[in-house]
């Protein structure tokens, strides 16, 4: 690994620039007939294209939108959204804080995928505020990236807008990270030989994250999961203290306590790690101790994904037996990041739209991306070991494996 200072480096690269994103525009205009072709008079005829198109269709929307795709650069282009309340792991630092990251998600998408992004980081945390301001710019995209919203919120926002709004909407915070862990967790079982149907996972962090990964363990099969927040493991008992409390799970707590927990086990995430295989940390700092790995059965797989800073050390979880470990971190192996999968989806998803195979969003889709890239990973010449349990995001094929789910 080499000897970087990441955080000075990164500052003075950001004050350098200006940041990290610059439009360009993809006509030339050097003479008057570029300028009367791209602006005013022949563009008067394009807005009357897309304005008809809207007249014409049975479903305005859905004929407004089919025009903008043709002739404008709602075609290739997203939104993506913060409102700055969970910025990676270090919190709710507001819009201002959240531009770098968003940037750097733009940034990516176009280096990566060649899809234009713009950041749009709201000034404003009020759930029914962000989900009217989306849905009165969403003409210009071609689809939603919902970033850093801080959880239980988050589900809502993006529950509403993909039931009324016409183009696709994913929450990357859930649903790339979660996509990512199951393709990690398929090839570390492969590795260390045990079956998904016998398998004990324990999931401390039940926010954005966790939430989204929990619902895509569920539905690729995995039947023991044990929950574990920040007041302890998420049970039955709980359920009663909150009714008489009146701090009341909340509707995704309580949805994933229906699929897990048949034992109602109790007590604290040393209880939880017991005679576990799995451990999935979408937490915070130092809460995974090296007596609690050694508890765990044996070729123990951790992934531990709080960002910057994950839940236990790669040293010390390998010095306490852990066979596979993973972080959020690019300085180490297996990194478990949401930038392997949000590239690719945006490419195929903005082309099936286009095309008009656009079919929606599920956990079939997510399920289908992971398989696929831990079958890639599996049969490059590399292979699987553990040390690699994922493909490079710069490997060039990942975002065409990536959007070929949405053919």
């Amino acid at each position: 690994m080499q000897n970087h200072d990441y955080n000075t480096e990164a500052l003075e690269l950001h004050k350098k620039c200006g940041g990290k994103l610059e439009t360009h525009s993809k006509v030339k205009l050097e003479n008057r007939d570029d300028l009367s072709r791209a602006y005013s008079p022949g563009v008067a005829e394009v807005c009357k294209e897309i304005y008809e198109a809207g007249e014409k269709n049975e479903n305005k929307i859905m004929g407004l939108e089919k025009a903008s795709l043709d002739y404008t650069l709602k075609r290739n282009t997203v939104a993506i959204i913060s409102d700055g309340s969970a910025i990676l792991g270090i919190g709710n630092l507001g819009a201002y804080a959240s531009i770098p990251v968003m940037e750097g998600k733009a940034a990516i998408l176009k280096e990566f995928a060649n899809v234009d992004a713009f950041p749009i980081c709201l000034q404003t945390q009020d759930t029914e505020e962000i989900i009217n301001i989306i849905k009165n710019i969403s003409p210009v995209f071609g689809g939603i990236n919902l970033e850093d919203i801080a959880a239980p919120k988050c589900f809502e926002i993006e529950e509403r807008l993909r039931k009324e709004l016409s183009i696709p909407v994913m929450h990357d915070d859930q649903w790339g990270a979660a996509t990512v862990a199951l393709t990690a967790l398929i090839n570390s079982l492969k590795i260390v030989n045990k079956n998904k149907d016998e398998i004990k996972v324990v999931l401390s962090g039940v926010g954005a994250a966790g939430v989204a990964t929990a619902r895509l363990l569920i539905s690729y099969g995995i039947k023991n999961i044990i929950f574990v927040d920040s007041v302890g493991i998420i049970n039955k008992q709980r359920v009663v203290e909150g009714e008489l409390s009146g701090k009341i799970l909340n509707k995704e707590k309580l949805e994933l306590l229906k699929n897990t927990n048949d034992h109602n086990l109790s007590g604290d995430l040393s209880e939880a790690i017991k005679n576990s295989d799995v451990f999935i940390g979408l937490s915070k700092p130092d809460v995974l101790t090296s007596d609690m790995v050694k508890a765990m059965n044996t070729d123990p797989i951790i992934f531990a994904l709080a960002n910057p800073s994950p839940e236990i050390s790669v040293e010390e979880a390998r010095a306490a037996g852990a066979r596979i470990v993973a972080t959020g971190r690019s300085d180490y192996p297996n990194q478990i990041n949401n930038s392997l999968v949000f590239p690719g989806f945006w490419r195929g998803v903005l082309d099936a739209q286009y095309a008009g195979n656009y079919k929606g969003i599920d956990n079939n889709v997510f399920i289908k991306i992971a398989k696929d890239l831990a079958e890639y990973t599996e049969s490059s010449v590399e292979g699987i070991s553990e040390n690699r349990i994922l493909p490079d995001m710069f490997d060039k094929k990942v975002v065409d494996i990536v959007a070929s789910s949405f053919k």
